[in-house]
């Protein structure tokens, strides 16, 4: 992938990788579509060594779906011990129940 990486670039980078490089660390990331949220965020986790997971939305995508791939995230980041980045995109809300498991991953670490 080629990047250029400007000053505020470099900073954003730097504040998205210490708060994932935290125990239980995580972020929302704000701003406006095509600002390089996505991409940042990918290459904190490449410099972090950390598996970037993501999941990918069909039209017969539904809550089962997203406990599936919730699961493989948690045999991931629990069960193998492996270092995790989840990127959730707005995109990537079918259902509003999407948004209610993820405040209880966030708030709990329990679906």
């Amino acid at each position: 992938m080629n990047l250029i990486l400007f000053d505020d670039a470099m900073m954003h980078l730097m504040r998205i990788n210490r708060a994932i490089q935290q125990r239980r660390g995580n972020a929302m990331l704000i701003g406006v579509g095509g600002s390089g949220k996505q991409s940042l965020t990918r290459l904190a986790a490449f410099t972090s060594g950390h598996f970037h997971f993501q999941i990918t939305v069909t039209k017969t995508y539904n809550d089962i779906s997203f406990m599936e791939d919730l699961r493989e995230l948690y045999v991931r980041a629990g069960q193998k011990g492996e270092a995790v980045t989840f990127i959730f995109t707005d995109t990537d809300i079918k259902d509003e129940g999407f948004l209610e498991y993820m405040n209880s991953v966030l708030a709990t670490g329990e679906v």
